[in-house]
């Protein structure tokens, strides 16, 4: 099994060569090798063709009656790392801000510990290109890569929490993260001198108008009890101070912890876009995809057994939290096969996806040694 040192040094490895979704190229190589150095007796290991940089490897069990499957992510962030270290990122503009390179780590841990010890179960873990913006996890799914001996019959996976104390395991019932849908609005009027607004359509007044709608939709129609957000970052209009804008674009996010709420707010926006369009006399589009950033449901069974063992196991700390915010592409495969998403406390330090985030190492080991004793208690119970 690999040691603390090792998994270290592994994820410092990791932390050099952060690549953005679907080009996880060289992450790719890496992990293969440190797969290669493992005893070999019960994996099975298989890239494939139609997501190239994915890894699947099959541990075979001893008295199979299921099969888990573990995901770790393998992309980076478009963030310019900020820290210093003797293994910051060599990869100009690019860095694991969000954590997937102690994502792998860990899975690592735990696929060393399963090869040495074979488990009485199946397992099949799935090293996931493109989380952060390709949905990668859809995109395995929908091309029929879990199939065959390759299927879990539950998922398991995890992410740091900045939060929580290094190591510490954080999980809830129900939904863990929200469902996020990417939200493009384009507004088409007519442009003109900024002297004679008369003969222009001036779209920056139409999409503030917008704006300022589109912000009651969860203050009016969203279940206070329930919440949703509905967010605007980007606008983009205009050329000089002395033209009207006859071209607006805004970008955003809808965020819920449910798939009706996400739809509900979705709906009303469609609705509040077609009353600007008919109040301005202009064109609006609105886009939404959501693709595989569905909400992190955390199935009742797998999760209820989760977090029994994690609250009675003293050697384990545990604390329960609630719903993120925070989107995540795990919520696709969690709507096809049940299982259980937890976070790993590395903190104290800067949020995720901000160019300081440090996470503390120290929460590897302890991640890996978490997973692993729920396994075996896990196979122990369901026998």
């Amino acid at each position: 099994m690999l040691k603390e040192a090792e998994l270290i040094l592994i994820r410092r490895k990791l932390h050099q060569i952060p690549e953005l979704a679907l080009a996880e190229y060289q992450t790719q190589k890496l992990l293969l090798a440190e797969i290669s150095k493992l005893p070999q007796d019960y994996l099975e290991v298989r890239t494939v063709q139609e997501l190239p940089t994915a890894i699947f490897v099959r541990v075979r069990g001893s008295n199979p009656e299921k099969t888990i499957g573990y995901r770790a992510d393998m992309d980076a962030l478009p963030v310019d790392e900020q820290l210093r270290s003797s293994f910051i990122s060599q990869i100009d503009g690019q860095m694991h801000a969000c954590g997937h390179d102690f994502h792998m780590t860990v899975a690592l841990g735990v696929l060393s510990h399963l090869s040495e010890h074979q488990p009485r179960n199946n397992f099949v873990f799935f090293f996931q290109p493109g989380e952060e913006s390709q949905n990668g996890g859809k995109l395995a799914y929908d091309a029929g890569l879990f199939s065959g001996d390759f299927r879990p019959d539950e998922f398991f996976a995890l992410h740091v929490n900045p939060a929580l104390p290094a190591g510490t395991i954080g999980c809830n019932a129900g939904t863990l993260f929200a469902g996020t849908t990417e939200v493009n609005v384009d507004f088409h009027g007519t442009s003109g001198h900024a002297a004679f607004p008369h003969q222009a359509n001036d779209m920056i007044v139409a999409a503030s108008q917008f704006i300022t709608q589109a912000q009651t939709i969860v203050s009016r129609n969203v279940n206070p009890t329930e919440g949703g957000v509905l967010s605007f970052g980007k606008m983009t209009a205009g050329t000089i101070r002395n033209v009207i804008a006859g071209e607006v674009r805004l970008e955003g996010t809808i965020r819920g912890f449910t798939q009706p709420m996400i739809e509900l707010i979705g709906h009303r926006l469609k609705e509040v876009a077609a009353g600007i369009a008919v109040s301005f006399n202009a064109e609006v589009n609105v886009t939404l995809n959501q693709g595989g950033y569905l909400p992190v449901v955390n199935d009742p069974h797998t999760t209820a057994a989760f977090i029994s063992f994690m609250q009675n196991n003293s050697t384990i700390q545990f604390t329960q939290t609630k719903a993120a915010m925070t989107g995540e592409d795990f919520g696709y495969l969690l709507a096809q096969i049940p299982g259980t998403m937890f976070w790993l406390g590395v903190g104290p330090t800067s949020s995720l996806h901000s160019a300081t985030f440090n996470p503390n190492e120290a929460a590897l080991q302890k991640g890996v040694t978490a997973f692993t004793k729920f396994i075996e208690n896990y196979e122990e119970i369901n026998q």
